[in-house]
């Protein structure tokens, strides 16, 4: 990700691979339609024989020409051979397709994975890709459990695992508002990330009860930002303001934005400053003055080390934070055949209300395509991590 040190003029924010993050932005849907209709569409997927082997095809971003990518794409790969090692009681017949960035490679991928008798497709990573693979599997009945967290490609035979924008307003919000923070202002970019971004705040902001005190767009420069900082920090502090909360999508935008705010005296020592991406990644963040008592989201920080642990020893290195997604994949489809559910690859079977256990918690997909994670709420304090509310272990009493 981009770092304040290398920006000169204007943000490098729109490189081809710019949307591999903290947060998946992938956020550009192919040429044609949607395959999303919601929570009243059909359901899709095949009976099978929990009994037997159940192939499940995996499409991981390998072979695109980028290091990152192929980095995701080993750990996406790892993760899952992992779950169907642990699967006991359910054999998975796991196999790896490489679908690069490219639609029409992933496309022509899931063909040859269908063909091959693959009963469910796990990927691709970008929403793009999704959305075209999600058409070609319609017709064969083919679920699709993509890596994307974009819900505009969600529903139909499309679920996508990747943390929404929609899961991180929605934890934040509710606590906030449990916590007296009501009055809540909007800070948000003006590219699509941004703007999806500040769609799930709004919605997290009317569905708990709390009041939308202020909207600003900016720019993805530093005089963009330089432009609304009067404007931000005399609404930030004009007592009417309970918190400031911030897309900063961008790699970029985070410490320049939050520098340049408690310059004007905006801190969350003044008005509870808060985050839609994690405020703790990557760690020169830590330090940084403007996120200091920030509120940000994470996953369950234990399940999440005791998972990197077991993989560093495994494979010899740290896995992509994308990579766990593999893992909650295979480990969900695993469940539902070791509990003998002959529906475990159709709509029915996959969006079962208790949920499942992931590496970063529990989750559970919906009927319409999206997911919803059991997140924490985090802050810094000392430049060091610290919790304040833990991820809820399952789904029961947690107002899901």
């Amino acid at each position: 990700m981009t770092v304040l040190t290398t920006i000169r003029g204007a943000f490098d924010l729109r490189r081809p691979f710019a949307r591999i993050g903290a947060v998946l932005s992938a956020l550009a849907l192919s040429a044609c339609d949607p395959v999303g209709i919601g929570a009243t569409g059909p359901q899709t997927g095949p009976m099978i024989d929990p009994s037997q082997p159940v192939q499940v095809a995996m499409l991981v971003p390998a072979g695109a020409g980028s290091a990152d990518l192929d980095w995701l794409a080993r750990s996406l790969t790892n993760s899952a051979k992992m779950a169907a090692a642990d699967a006991r009681g359910a054999t998975i017949d796991l196999r790896i397709y490489e679908a690069g960035a490219d639609p029409a490679q992933a496309v022509a991928q899931a063909n040859k994975a269908a063909a091959d008798g693959a009963k469910i497709i796990l990927g691709p990573l970008f929403a793009d890709s999704a959305n075209a693979v999600g058409n070609a599997m319609a017709p064969q009945g083919i679920n699709v459990l993509s890596f994307s967290n974009n819900t505009d490609i969600a529903g139909g035979n499309v679920f996508v695992l990747g943390n929404t924008f929609d899961n991180v307003a929605d934890r934040l919000v509710k606590y906030g508002v449990q916590n007296g923070k009501r009055r809540i202002m909007m800070v948000a970019e003006d590219d699509a990330a941004g703007q999806v971004g500040a769609r799930a705040i709004e919605r997290a902001i009317q569905k708990n009860g709390g009041t939308l005190a202020g909207s600003v767009t900016h720019p993805l420069s530093k005089q963009g930002i330089d432009g609304i900082i009067p404007n931000v920090s005399q609404a930030a502090l004009s007592g009417n303001v309970d918190a400031v909360f911030l897309t900063a999508n961008q790699g970029a935008v985070l410490p320049y934005l939050t520098d340049k705010l408690a310059d004007a005296g905006v801190t969350s020592a003044t008005v509870q400053m808060m985050g839609l991406t994690r405020w703790d990644q990557p760690s020169a963040r830590l330090q940084l003055r403007g996120t200091q008592g920030g509120w940000f989201a994470i996953p369950d920080t234990a399940m999440k080390a005791q998972f990197d642990q077991r993989y560093r020893q495994a494979y010899g290195e740290t896995p992509h934070d994308l990579g766990a997604l593999g893992y909650d994949g295979v480990a969900a489809i695993a469940a539902l055949v070791r509990a003998g559910k002959r529906n475990a690859l159709t709509t029915a079977g996959l969006t079962q209300n208790s949920g499942f256990a992931g590496v970063g918690g529990a989750f559970r997909l919906r009927r319409d395509g999206t997911n919803e994670r059991a997140l924490a709420v985090a802050t810094i304090r000392n430049n060091q991590l610290v919790v304040l509310d833990p991820a809820p272990r399952s789904f029961g009493g947690f107002g899901f």
